[in-house]
């Protein structure tokens, strides 16, 4: 079947709907909804048997609609409607939400149901980004394969919305206004984790914190400390620790309510405001555990962007761990595993491409740690989504196991940089010198299946989040246990030692670094704009050509 995705962009959700269309054997194109007129002329080109919506913000143009079958995601349950899904079923507390695959038509969210997924929301409030990027995408993923199957059966007839039926249980909801995401640190905690995660990763919660108008991102509960409410009490690895009406929650990320603002480390956006505010223990990005044989490094970075300083205090807590005694060391990240360096960061410094060169080198230690480990085996849990230098990270390990649902995307072509992390070595050292190309040039995301099939991945393991990170330590200690251990290290060591006397890693990180020069100090391929256009979240003025099949075979007739 012919499919075009239509899409306000080439996000995780839509990234896994192109995934799963294409492994089912259809023919998929993508077009990002820039324009009614650009939306009209992908239809013409690409001529679909079904057109979907993963994740589209604009309205369907009548015409297209009326013409062809088009099929738009909705994140709520049957009868829901309404641009603000996600932030409502949050701040309320829904204990149930769902998601819905409608048909296209004149009303907003009202057409007919093609297909439906419900599932159970935490009791501890989520944060709007790890519910979309979670559950709510792993049921579209499902819809969307249930959707193209159900197009190519004749006799089916989706079903009218009708609020008589049972499993028709939303409404429509206004879309949420500012005032409704306004915060008070008088509020009990529980009332501001639920308002800003129903506002995290955007447009964040509204507050006045030191004095300054901000929006807040990225919170956790803090201690009872008695404190004023508002007042700033600690500070911690970039987040600050604010007293509320009956404790404190830790704040990570803030953004200045001004034109232009960029968000950022908490600590970085209160700067000198912080000058009296001590440190204090209860909060951190990075964590090791320990059993008898496996060691565990765990770090949570926001967004899987990690800047100069994240990376130096991961190096750091590598090497301690590589320095323990256990036989296998677990390297285990977050939401996100990684996606490289830290462009917020990089684009708020006062010298941008020197932040840049300081992050690219400090990732790189990151990179080596992992690499010229051989005291112990090393096993990466990726159970979130990664791109770019996070990508080249996790494949130094001598394991790689990802959880079902990953997308990775290989490859630094669309920041226009060259790409460092020891890449040149890990990259073709799993797949080949003709994959590694492929992969970096083509610039296209990879499912974990096809990770697995292409030596991305030793093992691909499903399940939930939880459950996935218990398969990896058991996977680790088995393999600690291995009456073969002794030879599989051994065997390790000589391999290394073999490399390393071909080309040492220092050679490897050398060349890279000096095609990254170029990148980021004489900005030959763009990542300027590139960095500039991300984080300030500029609409794209077209679909890149490398997605947009449709348009390709168009200018080969």
């Amino acid at each position: 079947m012919r499919i075009l995705l239509l899409c306000s962009s080439f996000n995780g959700l839509t990234q896994r709907a192109w995934l799963e269309l294409r492994r089912a054997g259809h023919d998929v194109s993508v077009e990002l909804a820039v324009s009614e007129q650009v939306m009209l002329e992908a239809v013409a080109l690409a001529k679909p048997d079904l057109v979907i919506c993963p994740f589209l913000k604009e309205k369907v143009p009548t015409r297209l609609w009326q013409n062809h079958r088009t099929i738009i995601i909705h994140p709520g349950p049957p009868g829901d409607r309404g641009p603000s899904s996600l932030d409502w079923a949050i701040l309320d507390g829904e204990r149930e939400w769902g998601v819905t695959a409608l048909q296209a038509v004149e009303e907003m969210d009202a057409g007919p149901i093609w297909g439906y997924r419900t599932f159970p929301l935490p009791d501890e409030p989520p944060r709007k980004s790890s519910l979309y990027n979670g559950a709510v995408a792993d049921a579209a993923v499902e819809l969307v394969a249930e959707v193209a199957a159900k197009a190519g059966d004749p006799g089916f007839t989706p079903a009218p919305l009708d609020y008589r039926r049972p499993e028709v249980r939303g409404r429509l909801r206004r879309p949420m206004r500012g005032d409704d995401r306004e915060l008070s640190w008088e509020e009990p905690t529980e009332a501001i984790l639920r308002r800003v995660r129903a506002a995290d990763g955007a447009p964040g919660g509204r507050a006045a914190l030191g004095g300054l108008a901000v929006r807040v991102f990225d919170t956790y509960r803090g201690p009872a400390l008695g404190g004023e409410p508002g007042v700033i009490a600690a500070r911690r690895e970039g987040a600050v620790l604010v007293n509320t009406g009956d404790a404190s929650v830790w704040v990570g990320h803030l953004r200045l309510e001004r034109q232009g603002a960029v968000k950022l480390p908490a600590a970085m956006v209160l700067g000198d405001l912080l000058a009296e505010v001590g440190e204090r223990s209860g909060y951190s990005e990075i964590t090791y555990d320990r059993s008898e044989s496996v060691g565990v490094v765990s770090f949570d970075f926001y967004n899987g962007a990690m800047s100069t300083d994240q990376c130096r205090r991961l190096a750091a807590a590598l090497k301690y761990a590589v320095a323990q005694d256990t036989r296998v060391l677990v390297v285990r990240g977050g939401e996100a595993f990684s996606n490289g360096i830290h462009l917020n960061v990089i684009e708020a410094a006062r010298h941008p491409e020197l932040e840049a060169w300081m992050n690219i080198n400090a990732i790189n230690q990151v990179c080596r740690e992992i690499v010229a480990c051989t005291s112990q085996l090393v096993v990466t849990s990726v159970g979130g989504n990664a791109g770019a230098g996070g990508v080249m990270m996790g494949l130094g390990a001598d394991r790689v196991l990802l959880r079902e649902p990953v997308v990775l995307n290989p490859h630094y072509r669309t920041m226009g940089l060259f790409g460092s992390e020891l890449w040149t070595y890990t990259l073709p050292r799993r797949v080949g010198a003709e994959a590694a190309m492929r992969l970096t040039g083509e610039a296209l995301p990879i499912g974990a299946a096809e990770a697995a099939e292409l030596g991305l991945a030793d093992h691909v393991l499903s399940g939930s989040r939880l459950e996935f990170e218990r398969q990896v330590l058991d996977y680790a200690e088995r393999l600690a246990a291995d009456g073969e251990y002794g030879r599989l290290l051994a065997a390790k060591v000589e391999a290394r030692e073999a490399d390393d006397a071909r080309k040492p890693l220092s050679a490897y990180r050398a060349e890279e670094l000096a095609e990254m020069s170029r990148d980021m100090f004489e900005d030959r391929s763009g990542f300027r704009a590139a960095r500039q256009a991300f984080v300030h979240k500029r609409k794209p003025s077209g679909t890149p050509e490398h997605l947009a099949a449709h348009r390709d075979m168009a200018s080969h007739m």
